[in-house]
């Protein structure tokens, strides 16, 4: 099953997030099918950038959204 989920990046201390589409055995940093957009936490106001037609694609072929990244969409 394909998940659309958050794989973390950057230094320590200092989080970044990119939003990609993955098969759910991967791991949290590991393979991915394709990135989506990003979120940045460290901003104030956090940053969050999605490509709105990839994602709606993916939707549409069934990937299932993690709780905190249908946050970052209805607040995006």
């Amino acid at each position: 099953m394909v998940k659309i989920r958050l794989a973390r990046y950057g230094a320590k201390n200092q989080p970044k997030y990119r939003i990609v589409s993955a098969e759910e055995k991967f791991k949290r940093d590991g393979r991915f099918i394709e990135v989506l957009g990003f979120y940045d936490p460290t901003k104030n106001p956090s940053v969050v950038k999605i490509n709105r037609d990839r994602l709606n694609y993916w939707l549409s072929v069934g990937a299932q959204p993690t709780d905190t990244v249908r946050r970052l969409v209805a607040k995006a």
